[in-house]
């Protein structure tokens, strides 16, 4: 069945809008060649999208040759703002960016592990409404969040885990009644491997697995340029994979018997101890120290 005007014209505007933010600015003539769209119809969607403030000329190409220059357009950067969370067992971390992915206001606050789920809410949220304010007047447009654990496909949350402090869970519900804004959560290990495809090592790879090892042990897996999460949300999560030399069995809610145990980071130093070998927890394992990458793994993802 063929798409409907109002729908052609919803996919149209995606389309540029998409090439407009990874490779603009680009000139009328650029956009019809990249989408293969007739002049007619590039015409309209640039003055559709000019008129809804979305795109504006930034300037002009074919400045050295004569007669009259192409108008560049690019995206309204400011029109609106994307604000990334990377949740950890004892903080967060926050970025506000462009609709272009420029960083505009960052910050990191500990949550002690003590701290009752309701505060450590209203610490996380607070964080992030501090953040956006200092970035500017624009609104949120969009909230993603990157944790640790498995997201339920079907439903899109967290899902309780063994080792996750509660307040993870509800952080997610309190975003939405507190923001305007979309609140997406994904899990960070997936997070980085949309950010290694968009902007990192595997640009140039439709189909690949990233490797996690950290405290946690885990993996992404990239197939025909689709993240796939499994049925279960579980895809890339090696951790639960019951391995022999453990003393017991991974649960759903538990890696511990899983690899998790053989190739953590607490096993890794456990055994290096046995042999007198000095060996500590990776940073932000226990300390709550961030990661810079996860952060900008889910800025990478939110802006792409």
């Amino acid at each position: 069945m063929p798409a409907s005007p109002s729908t052609a014209r919803a996919i149209n505007d995606r389309l540029a809008l998409e090439l407009l933010q990874r490779d603009g600015p680009l000139t009328a003539t650029q956009l019809k060649t990249l989408t293969g769209l007739s002049r007619p119809t590039v015409a309209d969607l640039v003055e559709r999208l000019q008129g809804a403030g979305l795109i504006r000329v930034v300037g002009e190409s074919g400045a050295e040759r004569r007669g009259p220059n192409a108008r560049l357009y690019g995206i309204v950067a400011d029109r609106a703002h994307l604000a990334a969370l990377d949740v950890r067992t004892d903080s967060v971390a926050v970025v506000v960016a462009d609709l272009l992915g420029v960083t505009l206001a960052e910050d990191t606050l500990p949550i002690d592990v003590g701290t009752g789920t309701g505060p450590a809410i209203e610490q996380a949220v607070a964080l992030l409404e501090r953040t956006a304010r200092r970035a500017g007047p624009a609104p949120l447009h969009s909230v993603g969040i990157g944790a640790p654990g498995l997201i339920d496909p079907a439903t899109g949350e967290l899902r309780d885990t063994t080792g996750l402090p509660a307040w993870h869970r509800g952080l997610v519900a309190a975003l939405q009644q507190r923001l305007p804004a979309t609140v997406l959560v994904e899990n960070e290990t997936n997070l980085a491997a949309v950010a290694e495809q968009r902007a990192g090592a595997a640009r140039d790879r439709d189909t690949f697995v990233l490797l996690w090892l950290g405290h946690g042990i885990g993996a992404a897996v990239m197939l025909d340029g689709r993240l796939r999460r499994g049925a279960s949300g579980g895809a890339g999560e090696i951790g639960f994979l019951p391995v022999p030399w453990t003393t017991g069995v991974p649960s759903a809610v538990s890696c511990d018997g899983g690899f998790h145990s053989l190739a953590g980071s607490a096993a890794v130093c456990e055994l290096a101890a046995r042999y007198g070998v000095p060996a500590e927890a990776p940073a932000g394992a226990r300390t709550g120290e961030q990661d810079p990458a996860a952060v900008h793994a889910v800025q990478a993802a939110l802006a792409g």
